[in-house]
């Protein structure tokens, strides 16, 4: 199956219907040509309403993070787009819920080998991290602090919402060494 195909199929994917207060909506973006893969969470509200990826105030950080533009991100045959739950969860007490758990297991690998065996993978938060680094410390930031050892194919990040502001001021470290050297990676990546 060719991936414009499959990422068809995956669109029309309704497995967790059921479990979803909003409906189903997946929201991804791939390309054979990709040579960046960002795997995150799940979208949020906004995104499953404009069904646009990281088109909120976390994806306006994550391209400030990576050093790219809209237009850069935006194009499937840059970056892809692969979050752990295609579709938005819903809200819980804290946020939003986690992703589903059926996405990633379901199409994950299926798309992963239509894509570049040497892109750099992002991986944002602890759910893809869990699945994609299986050595990974304890902590999101014990793992983010590691991020050296995944290079040069992995960069481990933590999630890039507002939420996050006090995690990003007790880890000045993050923005000081982890940035500069995500932006070059990217940028070779894209080259």
């Amino acid at each position: 199956m060719s991936l414009p195909a499959l990422l068809d199929e995956v669109r029309a994917c309704t497995t967790c219907v059921e479990q979803l207060p909003h409906g189903v909506r997946p929201v991804l973006q791939a390309g054979v040509r990709a040579g960046v893969v960002i795997i995150g969470q799940a979208p949020g509200r906004r995104v499953h309403e404009s069904g646009i990826p990281w088109d909120d105030p976390s994806g306006v950080r994550l391209r400030e993070w990576l050093g790219i533009d809209d237009d850069t991100f935006y194009d499937p045959e840059s970056v892809a787009l692969l979050p752990m739950g295609f579709c938005y969860p819903g809200t819980g007490s804290s946020g939003d819920l986690p992703p589903r758990p059926e996405c990633a297991p379901l199409w994950h690998d299926r798309i992963l080998t239509h894509l570049r065996s040497d892109a750099l993978r992002v991986v944002i938060g602890t759910y893809a991290q869990d699945r994609y680094l299986p050595d990974r410390a304890d902590t999101l930031t014990a793992t983010v602090a590691r991020w050296r050892e995944y290079l040069p194919d992995v960069i481990p990040l933590p999630h890039p919402s507002p939420r996050n502001q006090r995690w990003l001021r007790r880890n000045p470290w993050f923005e000081d060494e982890v940035v500069p050297a995500l932006r070059t990676r990217v940028a070779e990546a894209l080259a």
